[in-house]
């Protein structure tokens, strides 16, 4: 019930009660008689990215039902945000031998097609797995919006912004508050150039749910637009809504907050702290290494950035901030070559990539070349 709350609504504040009434399940009756208690268990772990929690409590879910997928959904999902690859490969694997035909694992061959770097392969399994949803019975709003959105996700990351609009605008139809579809229309009008939209989509947005993402989009448009006030208005609800964040989360790491601080060279040392630490307390996933090139390289920390973004690009995604951000560690090392080519990806696979960093890179790249 209260994960539903949080997947509908956005706001991270029933993460504790999930939690909370989960345990107090399995404090009543023991997991070995309570599986359905440590499956929401680790449900709200997963939600309150505790993923090491959450990946020993799916290791044990797989051996009390080793016959079910569910567990191993858990326990690949937990993996890919640790980083370990390999082993949510394997899971993912076992859960196709299980049920290939099946909703949750189109869902996480698709995360997994993306991360390798292959966008079609990952629509195909949203698409499908959007079929399935369609065709049971009574299927919740929220997740076919979700899916939905999720494919628009999927195109725009390749720079398709006409497809995107399609997947969104679906997902809008389906529920015309679902407050992820709004921030992406708001973000593909930016790219576009369409600030009043981008703007009109962002106030939707982060009144459904504010959150340190949304709320500094709205605040770069908001500048862009002229408007300081509001954008200064806006920078400060971020800083706030980031530690209310990791008051809810329990944690002192922020992966958002530390990427809005290093994008806008705000205290890019608690920035650096941020994303170190998460990366130091065992979150070893590519975005993580991502966080930590990008924070290493505002604090000038130049070899530490440049080994964080090899590995942040080990597995071949076509991510456009990805390559954008490997190309600003190159031009600040010297090698200018390898600056312009990783820009160029950039701009290529996604030219509106960010409202500001995409700016940055066209700017940065007719500075570095011939």
């Amino acid at each position: 019930y209260y994960l539903q709350r949080v997947r509908e609504s956005g706001n991270e504040d029933d993460l504790p009660l999930a939690l909370a009434a989960a345990r107090a399940s399995l404090a009543a009756i023991g997991a070995e008689q309570n599986s359905g208690g440590l499956t929401a268990l680790a449900h709200a772990e997963l939600a309150n990215h505790d993923f090491a929690a959450a990946r020993r409590h799916a290791l044990r879910l797989v051996e009390l039902n080793p016959t079910k997928s569910e567990p191993r959904a858990i326990l690949g999902d937990a993996c890919l945000e640790l980083g370990d690859y390999e082993l949510a490969t394997e899971v993912f694997g076992e859960m196709e031998k299980l049920g290939a035909n099946n909703i949750g694992t189109h869902t996480r061959l698709a995360r997994l097609a993306t991360l390798r770097g292959s966008p079609d392969q990952a629509r195909a399994h949203f698409s499908t797995a959007l079929i399935l949803l369609l065709d049971s019975p009574s299927p919740p709003r929220e997740a076919v919006a979700w899916y939905r959105w999720q494919l628009g996700e999927t195109v725009f990351s390749t720079g398709d912004y006409g497809g995107a609009e399609r997947h969104y605008r679906d997902a809008l139809t389906t529920a015309p508050d679902y407050f992820r579809a709004l921030g992406s229309m708001g973000r593909l009008c930016a790219a576009r150039g369409d600030l009043l939209a981008a703007i009109n989509f962002h106030e939707q947005a982060v009144r459904i749910a504010p959150s340190v993402n949304f709320m500094a989009a709205l605040g770069d448009l908001y500048q862009l637009a002229g408007r300081e006030r509001e954008a200064a208005t806006r920078y400060e609800l971020v800083e706030q809504l980031g530690e209310h964040s990791r008051k809810v989360h329990g944690t002192p790491f922020d992966r958002a907050s530390a990427l809005y601080c290093a994008d806008h060279d705000l205290k890019v040392e608690e920035a650096y702290a941020l994303a170190r630490g998460e990366y130091d307390a065992g979150r070893h996933d590519i975005y993580g290494a991502d966080a930590l090139a990008w924070t290493a390289l505002k604090t000038n920390r130049i070899e530490e950035a440049q080994a964080a973004i090899k590995e942040a690009l080990k597995l071949g995604t076509l991510d456009a901030k990805l390559f954008y951000h490997a190309g600003m560690i190159a031009r600040r090392a010297g090698d200018r070559a390898a600056a312009a080519d990783y820009l160029r990806r950039a701009l290529a696979l996604n030219p509106g990539f960010d409202l500001l960093q995409s700016e940055i890179a066209r700017r940065t790249l007719k500075e570095i070349s011939p």
